[in-house]
Order: structure tokens, then C-alpha cells, then sequence
């Protein structure tokens, strides 16, 4: 569970300030999550692809939706910023719990930290109490939101700029994607996006009846179908799902650790082309968020070349002969 410092909004700066640190924690888990998804093999663990590239998707959805809070009240999103941009092995941005987030290739480990992401404020897995009792004063993701839309519910509605730098679906996403030009939108966003990361209170499912996050990422950790069933809590964990924990290219974790110098030099080119995409995606994020819509078109372009790298040098040994490295991750600067 992700535990940020307890803090009361009571300014526009203040609010500035949260909304920047939920772009960072919602870009934060796309990385762990591609670097999962990226290292299945073709053609196999089609449930588990299935479940980890929706979650991807809505996490997207979930950073433009703060990006447009944010633009909305005259802010201005930072992304491809090196003060900004996750590091990996690495915390995510604010968290007290002392949660370090690795780069795994899909396997068990890799689905646990999802699902240590994810938890939900009610969920099955926690810290234990003593534990709590001495770190400092936190609130979850869902209070973090919660506190948000407190303060924004405070703001006349001067303060919400109409159109101001908005992404929505007429450029990606259909049908998931809006703009925020009211308090009232920015709520919409707010519920979305705590729904569908946690689920709803004492539930497992979103505000459209899907699976929360936390509970596709634990249907893959258990190899079941989580389904409705006639007991006091409503569903039942059943069928296989039929996940095959071997299906996956041998991928180093955390390969901004690794050291290239000795590997051969396809390993070190595809290790480039990751990073030269990667950080395509980011400028080109920027722009997007920034005034130019129609470059989300080229950021989503640029995420398909991250993909085809990735594959490159999933598909590279490294000078063991037997192990390959995905992308690192690494925002290079212009």
C-alpha cells in the first residue's frame, strides 16, 4: 500500500503541489507494469496479458485525467523532467511505507508488487499495526484523492479555466477520456479514478462493475477467476485462469542496475533504442499536456516503438548467454 504524508489542502499552491505528486505516482506504475507485460511470451498467458494491459490502459487514462485537473486550474504538468521522471529500483513519489518499486519480468514477484500498489484502503493485505503506530501520520491513495476533492469542492467556479490545455477522447482513448472544466468533472475524474484502482468500499469492482486493479492483479497471483457467487460477500474465487509463470522471456530485474560494458553490443544498442523511445514518449507527453493536444497521437506512436524496442532486447542475450534485459526505463535529457 502506498502511504503519502498527511497534509490539509488549503491553497491553490497546495493543491498545485498534489495534483503534480498523483501525475507522478499514476505515470509511476506504468513502468513496473509494461516491463511485466512486455516480458510474456507471444502467444501465451493470454488472461494474464489481458488483465495487466487494461490496467496499463486505465492508468494512462488516470494521469491525463490529473494532468487536466491540473491544466484546468491553471496549472502546468511537469513529465519529461528529470526532477520528475521515476527511477527504478525506486520509491514512488511521496510514499512513507518505504515501498521500492523494482523493474520485475512477469512472475510472482512482479504481480505481488501490483497488488502492493493497488491495495485498497479496506483491503485483505496490510501493514501490520505496531508498525503503523510508529511511522509518521499517512493517508492512502484513496484519502489522498479524498482530501483533493474536499479542497476543490471550495473553489468558485472562476477558478476552473474552461478548455485550458485539455486532453479528451477526440485524440485518444474513446470513450474513456473527458475534460475537466468544472468542479464537478474534476470529480467525475476523482471517482474513476479511486474506483477503479481500489474498487468500491467493501467491493472488488469499479464503478462500471469491473474488476479493480488490486483484484486482476490478485486473480493473476492466485491463477483464479475472481466471480460472483450466492455468499455474504458476493464472489468467490473459481476457475483457473490458467497462468504459466514460465511463459516469459528470462529478463534481468531492474536493468538500470546492470552493467552493459561487458555485454554484447546488440545488448547495449537495444538498451539505447529503449531508453531513446522512452524518453520520446515522455517529450512528446509534455507537449501534449501542454497546449498541444494532437501529440498525444505521437506519444502513443512513440509507445508502440518503446514496445518494439523492448521486444529487441527481450530478444538479445546479455553476455551470460542465457539472460536478456527489457527496457530500463531511463529518461535521457535532450
Amino acid at each position: 500500500m502506498i502511504r503519502l504524508a498527511k497534509k490539509s489542502l488549503t491553497s491553490m499552491q497546495d493543491a498545485y503541489s498534489a495534483l503534480q505528486t498523483a501525475i507522478q505516482i499514476e505515470f509511476g506504475t506504468l513502468p513496473p507494469y509494461l516491463y511485466a507485460l512486455y516480458s510474456i511470451l507471444p502467444d501465451t498467458n493470454a488472461a494474464a496479458t489481458k488483465r495487466i494491459k487494461a490496467i496499463v490502459m486505465q492508468e494512462m487514462i488516470h494521469f491525463c485525467l490529473d494532468c487536466n485537473i491540473l491544466n484546468a486550474l491553471g496549472g502546468s504538468p511537469m513529465i519529461a523532467n528529470p526532477s520528475v521522471v521515476p527511477h527504478y529500483p525506486g520509491p514512488l513519489p511521496g510514499d512513507l511505507g518505504g515501498l521500492t518499486i523494482h523493474l520485475y519480468p512477469f512472475s510472482m514477484p512482479a504481480v505481488q508488487q501490483g497488488m502492493n500498489i493497488e491495495t485498497p484502503e479496506d483491503g485483505p493485505i496490510d501493514f501490520p499495526q505496531e508498525k503503523l503506530l510508529a511511522m509518521p501520520q499517512y493517508q492512502t491513495i484513496g484519502q489522498f484523492y479524498a482530501e483533493l476533492d474536499r479542497y476543490l469542492a471550495t473553489l468558485p467556479a472562476s477558478a476552473w479555466q474552461v478548455n485550458r490545455h485539455q486532453i479528451t477522447d477526440a485524440q485518444y482513448l474513446v470513450g474513456n477520456l473527458f475534460a475537466v472544466n468544472s468542479y464537478a468533472d474534476a470529480q467525475r475524474a476523482i471517482v474513476e479514478i479511486v474506483s477503479e484502482g481500489e474498487g468500491g468500499p467493501k467491493s472488488p469492482v469499479d464503478f462500471q462493475g469491473d474488476l479493480a486493479h488490486f483484484y486482476r492483479f490478485e486473480e493473476i497471483n492466485r491463477n483464479q477467476l475472481l466471480t460472483k457467487a450466492n455468499n455474504p460477500k458476493g464472489y468467490a474465487w473459481g476457475a483457473p485462469l490458467g497462468v504459466d509463470w514460465g511463459s516469459a522471456f528470462p529478463a534481468i530485474s531492474d536493468p538500470s542496475t546492470h552493467d552493459f560494458s561487458q555485454d554484447p553490443p546488440a545488448a547495449v544498442a537495444a538498451q539505447n533504442a529503449c531508453n531513446t523511445a522512452y524518453s520520446q514518449m515522455l517529450r512528446e507527453l509534455q507537449r501534449a499536456m501542454s497546449g498541444e493536444p494532437d501529440r498525444l497521437g505521437n506519444a502513443v506512436r512513440a509507445m508502440f516503438d518503446l514496445r518494439m524496442t523492448a521486444l529487441r532486447a527481450l530478444n538479445t542475450p546479455l553476455s551470460d548467454g542465457k539472460s536478456v534485459a527489457g527496457p530500463a526505463f531511463l529518461f535521457v535529457p535532450l
